[in-house]
């Protein structure tokens, strides 16, 4: 089998042609932005070992695995994630939280704050967190996760990139104690029973499911986010494609104003935020 005949394999188990060609790529153990090398290599024959190599990860692509799993990285707003099964594979619709955080902190320091500061809840691979800090290295960047595992995981990241983000282990704001300019989460919004959840297997599902309607862990986060708030400061959040007018009510209930939703790539409401005026 070589290289041009070993992505075919790939294509014929239903996987895309640009997946199959990263899978042959990281087989091989190169980048898997590596086409041009791939196509210029199109004859080469593959050795035993490394045929069985790609139809392993071929199958286990087939199998509804995410790539992100599958080669260890994912990128997120121009950072080259590490990720596995013990976070959520980070998807582009976050990328329009992290641009709608670097919009409204950009826009004015809320009252009381020496410097931005903000805080990610339920971190995972700490995507959202290490993108603001990244972006905007002179605020304060505090991530917080539930789990140990993810947490080891955004640390990892952390130190690889060399991003100062402060991590803490935690059930949302419950034993947070400091105030901030923003908070922002992407945290689990779907519901129990939803039938997408058929083709998440892979993913861990705490981060995923929130109560019969998918709102339990929204509804605690805008009720704990007043008092962790400056004046002045923004909860923002990730949530489901129909879930904007529910969340949007959740917190004009709680006393947030200019409360509204970002639409992301394919235009869904897929974030809705509000700002604390007390």
């Amino acid at each position: 089998m070589n290289l041009t005949q070993a992505v075919l394999h790939g294509q014929s188990l239903g996987i895309e042609r640009l997946e199959a060609q990263m899978l042959v790529l990281h087989a091989l153990q190169r980048p898997t932005s590596d086409r041009a090398w791939l196509l210029a290599h199109g004859s080469d024959e593959l050795s035993a070992q490394t045929q069985d190599r790609v139809h392993t990860l071929a199958q286990r692509r087939a199998s509804g695995e995410p790539m992100a799993y599958i080669t260890g990285h994912k990128e997120f707003y121009g950072l080259d994630l590490r990720v596995d099964a013990r976070v959520l594979d980070p998807r582009a619709d976050t990328e329009t939280l992290v641009d709608w955080a670097l919009e409204v902190m950009d826009a004015g320091r809320p009252a009381g704050a020496e410097m931005p500061s903000a805080i990610d809840l339920g971190t995972g691979s700490g995507a959202i967190a290490l993108a603001l800090k990244h972006h905007r290295p002179q605020w304060q960047i505090h991530a917080l996760d539930f789990s140990m595992d993810a947490l080891a995981v955004a640390e990892g990241n952390a130190a690889r990139l060399q991003l100062a983000v402060h991590f803490h282990k935690g059930s949302w704001l419950q034993n947070v104690q400091e105030r901030f300019s923003l908070i922002v989460s992407n945290p689990p919004y779907i519901a129990a029973q939803d039938a997408h959840l058929a083709a998440l297997t892979h993913e861990p599902l705490q981060a995923l499911v929130s109560g019969e309607d998918g709102l339990d862990a929204i509804r605690t986060i805008v009720a704990q986010s007043p008092t962790r708030l400056l004046p002045g400061g923004w909860l923002l959040l990730e949530h489901g494609y129909d879930q904007a007018p529910a969340v949007r009510t959740l917190l004009q209930n709680a006393g947030f104003h200019n409360v509204q939703s970002r639409r992301d790539l394919p235009g869904i409401e897929r974030c809705s935020g509000g700002q604390w005026q007390a």
